[in-house]
């Protein structure tokens, strides 16, 4: 990053009506520049590898690959890349699994937009930014031990069949599911069967509904 170039963001939300609006108010803020906008996660993680941002304004809620997973992605490969968590979501697992993830930020969208900004800034310096209205959730969870005793879909399953899982519950099929994730039909149909196994479950209604309740997706159309 030069001296007079800004802070480049990736923004990824699969609204685009939000994409836009923060896109246009944070390209007015001094010394930031939106590099990127993307409406899923693993776009974000395409688009991670091809601009090299800065930051990553992520929402958790997206279709084909929900920000928690995109997150984890996007740190693995490019570690000095900083995350940042804008949802609506303030419960105490997926601000936890946000963290763990790799997200170096959290702030709920209800937030006012300077509070985003101040977040931003943080980051880039290396710190890390909980929103106060988080903050005390993630030491709760420390305290209560949560990630210790944690039977959630982030500690049975394994990244790459929650992967499948999103896909599954969001009605793709086989090959489609294949093609996203670049392996063969066997492949996806070996992940679905020990999906099932692993789960407990006897047919794809059920682990839609499972992936449903513990949050990997919103099963989008």
């Amino acid at each position: 990053m030069g001296t007079i170039m800004g802070i480049k963001i990736l923004i990824a939300d699969d609204h685009k009506i939000v994409r836009e609006a923060i896109g246009a108010l944070l390209n007015n803020e001094l010394g930031m520049e939106v590099t990127g906008e993307a409406e899923d996660g693993r776009t974000a993680v395409q688009l991670a590898r091809d601009l090299q941002p800065n930051v990553v304004i992520m929402d958790i809620e997206m279709p084909n690959l929900n920000g928690i997973e995109a997150t984890r992605q996007i740190i693995n490969e490019l570690p000095g890349v900083k995350v940042i968590a804008l949802t609506e979501r303030s419960d105490r697992r997926s601000v936890l699994e946000m963290l763990k993830a790799g997200a170096s930020g959290y702030v709920p969208k209800q937030c006012p937009f300077q509070e985003l900004v101040c977040a931003i800034r943080n980051v880039v310096s290396n710190q890390t930014y909980l929103s106060p209205q988080v903050s005390g959730t993630v030491v709760e969870g420390y305290i209560n031990g949560v990630s210790r005793h944690d039977d959630s879909v982030y500690s049975v399953l394994t990244p790459r069949e929650r992967e499948v899982l999103q896909l599954i519950a969001e009605g793709k099929s086989t090959k489609v599911t294949a093609k996203e994730l670049y392996v063969s039909t066997k492949t996806i149909e070996w992940h679905r069967s020990q999906l099932m196994k692993k789960l407990g479950v006897q047919s794809v209604a059920e682990l839609v509904k499972y992936a449903i309740s513990e949050g990997l997706t919103c099963a989008y159309a």
